[in-house]
């Protein structure tokens, strides 16, 4: 796509002026066309409410542009006469279109007084119009030639913004010869000026004629709009599996010039050709960027009626990861970052995030990337990244030189492609370090702010983040302090509402139930092979989320608030008391960011029931999925500091001398044959290990790959 914000690349021959000379059927109709448009705007009334101009009106408030519903054009021109010209032949009737309404708007505003006093009709101005529509959008994958020169609706996510040039309406040409001026029209969008090869000035007897291509052009007397080239790409949830996202450049004039920024969802219309001349354009909602928003009367009432049950927050939980056999707090969580918080805005301008971020921590074969692969399907808007093929660049946004024009521009990343919804970032702990840092305001103040090459920008990423990750160690080791354990900052781990530790028990009962579920799955999957087909019951899901999160915007009532502000107090004393008895602070931080989490929580639970009000309950269940999830991470691994007893002591003692009798200084060992052969002996296979932990720690053996051991020292 390299020069893909040059206007000379692309050539269309759409012409946006009438030519001269076309026969009379033609002429009349554009007449009719142009008439009937300026009824439309003086006359046009809803039935709801008589006697109101809308397009009348708006036009006296706001002269530069009018905003026109085909809707009401169709329901305003029974025959359909009007709505056929401008989806077959935009190119044409849009222009009639927009002299219609400088007309009108002429008409509409009181004479004025001219140069030589006396009161003249006010010049008509240029008035731009745009075009909405309710219908649905067109996939960009099924744009051919069957709309080249129409009108289409699309929708996407703007990954690119060109700088603002002057684009000619107008040029003037003058003729070197004999000075004679001539005013050719350009072409709209992407398209130039047809310029003659010669002078149409018919020389006089004994006067030289004029040249081949005698034409100047003369800027000063020429005309002249802002234009803009935009980069729109599918929504990252349309795109097939397996095939990379299409692009489609577009071409913005006028009132629309500057409107836009990387990371904006949009729907547009426009005339296509090798690129689109967007009419139209609006900003999706983050609702509505997967699936219409205009709820059906029935659904509404199913979904209140859902709501209003008992075991509503059950039946969701039921309804995230069926396949996934127990994990019932993750799922419970997973449900309140699909629902999220509610977003406040400060008197003094400052913006709280709403959306909650989530990190599964733990062993390997947990179904950890199964809920990231699940979010992934049922979230509104979500992206799917790996840590390890993720760069910093990627995740928030690049800046990028254009090869032809040597110019940069912005494209947004995951993060900023993802506004509205969830970035599911698997391997995180696989990510490097100064990447990672890259989200962190992302993930608090959900913006990210670029200072590249000379371009200053804040972009939004307005996203919940659902992060899983391995310990350092590939599996988690009880035998191993919490900080060895989690080896991630503190900095990008208090910006996670809640820290989920995912271990893999081995416990016979439990073990027989998940190979039971595991079997049952397999047994019972559909054998067909088409991944796109998704059940009824992931999308009444999906719709319900939307709708929550569309109609639902909950607060916490008074006594949950001072409830909440008991338990955070007890909290931090806990912890307080935590870390003077073991003389180091938690790994993971109790800070104002974790109060701010279970407020998220309340709301998300609160949103769930369509309840308006997060209650004294809603702070309960947030409170215990906090203290299961965050505080049981804190609190997770060996203690170094604990009171052993004498006994305990002892048998420590006696395993660390056995183990250097066993392995001389600089010596090889496996761990796992080490515990066998003093288990023969005797010893405690967890004493055992204690005490290699302790020597590891005091630097007296090493391990190296595939837990094999040296001895360092005596």
């Amino acid at each position: 796509m390299s020069g893909w914000d040059e206007g000379g690349v692309y050539y269309s021959d759409q012409a946006q002026f009438p030519h001269g000379g076309g026969d009379q059927a033609d002429t009349a109709n554009r007449h009719q066309a142009l008439q009937k448009f300026k009824e439309f705007i003086r006359n046009f009334q809803h039935k709801s409410q008589p006697n109101v101009f809308p397009y009348r009106e708006a036009l006296l408030s706001n002269p530069r542009f009018l905003l026109v519903d085909l809707a009401d054009l169709i329901s305003y021109d029974p025959d359909q006469i009007l709505p056929q010209f401008l989806r077959q032949n935009p190119a044409d009737y849009l222009p009639l279109f927009e002299n219609a309404a400088a007309e009108v708007l002429a008409g509409l505003r009181a004479r004025v007084q001219g140069e030589t006093g006396e009161m003249e009709e006010p010049v008509p101005g240029e008035v731009q119009v745009l075009l909405k529509s309710v219908q649905d959008p067109v996939s960009m994958r099924s744009l051919g030639a069957q709309y080249i020169s129409k009108l289409v609706k699309i929708s996407g996510i703007v990954i690119a913004a060109s700088r603002t040039k002057a684009k000619a309406t107008y040029v003037t040409l003058l003729c070197k010869n004999c000075k004679n001026v001539k005013l050719v029209p350009c072409r709209p969008g992407l398209g130039g000026a047809i310029v003659p090869r010669s002078c149409d000035h018919a020389p006089q007897p004994g006067e030289e004629p004029c040249p081949i291509d005698p034409w100047l052009v003369v800027p000063d007397k020429s005309k002249y709009v802002d234009q803009q080239t935009l980069k729109l790409q599918e929504n990252p949830e349309d795109v097939p599996t397996g095939e990379l996202p299409r692009n489609m450049l577009l071409s913005v004039d006028r009132h629309l010039v500057q409107t836009i920024v990387p990371g904006t969802r949009l729907t547009i219309m426009g005339i296509y050709s090798p690129y689109i001349r967007v009419v139209g354009l609006e900003e999706t909602s983050e609702a509505s960027s997967r699936g219409p928003t205009n709820f059906t009367r029935d659904e509404i009432e199913e979904f209140k009626k859902f709501a209003s049950e008992a075991n509503a927050y059950e039946e969701i939980c039921s309804k995230i990861a069926p396949s996934i056999f127990g994990h019932v707090d993750v799922k419970k969580a997973v449900a309140c970052l699909l629902f999220g918080g509610s977003r406040k805005a400060l008197p003094d301008g400052v913006r709280l995030r709403g959306d909650i971020n989530v990190l599964l921590l733990g062993d390997p074969s947990t179904a950890k990337s199964q809920f990231l692969k699940f979010v992934e399907k049922t979230a509104p808007i979500a992206v799917y990244t790996s840590g390890k093929g993720s760069s910093a660049a990627g995740l928030t946004a690049s800046v990028i030189r254009d090869n032809s024009t040597r110019e940069f521009y912005l494209e947004g990343g995951a993060m900023v492609l993802a506004d509205g919804g969830v970035v599911c970032i698997d391997e995180f702990d696989k990510m490097r370090s100064e990447d990672r840092v890259a989200i962190h305001e992302a993930m608090e103040q959900q913006t990210i702010s670029i200072a590249k090459a000379g371009i200053t920008t804040v972009l939004n990423s307005r996203t919940s983040v659902l992060a899983a990750a391995n310990p350092p160690s590939g599996r988690y080791d009880d035998l191993k302090t919490a900080q060895d354990n989690i080896d991630l900052q503190t900095t990008i781990l208090s910006r996670f509402d809640l820290i989920f530790i995912v271990k893999d028990i081995r416990m016979y009962a439990q073990d027989k139930n998940i190979a039971s579920h595991i079997i049952k799955i397999h047994a019972s999957a559909d054998g067909t092979m088409s991944d796109t087909r998704t059940s009824k019951e992931d999308n009444w899901l999906k719709r319900y989320i939307n709708y929550c999160r569309t109609e639902c915007r909950p607060r916490l009532s008074e006594s949950a608030a001072s409830r909440l502000q008991e338990s955070y107090v007890k909290i931090r004393q806990d912890m307080r008391k935590q870390a003077n008895e073991t003389g180091e602070a938690a790994v993971i931080p109790i800070t104002v960011r974790q109060l701010e989490a279970i407020v998220r929580l309340s709301e998300a639970l609160a949103k769930m029931t369509l309840s308006h009000v997060a209650n004294d309950n809603h702070v309960l269940e947030a409170i215990r999925l906090f203290n299961n999830s965050t505080m049981d991470a804190a609190r997770s691994g060996l203690n170094q500091h604990i009171n052993l007893t004498p006994e305990m002591a002892n048998e420590i003692k006696q395993a660390e001398t056995q183990i250097k009798r066993r392995m001389g200084i600089g010596s090889h060992i496996s761990e796992r044959r080490l515990i066998d052969e003093l288990s023969r002996m005797g010893l405690n296979e967890s004493i055992v290990r204690r005490a290699l932990l302790i020597m590891h720690q005091r630097e007296e053996v090493e391990y190296k790959r595939e837990r094999r051991m040296i001895a360092r020292k005596a």
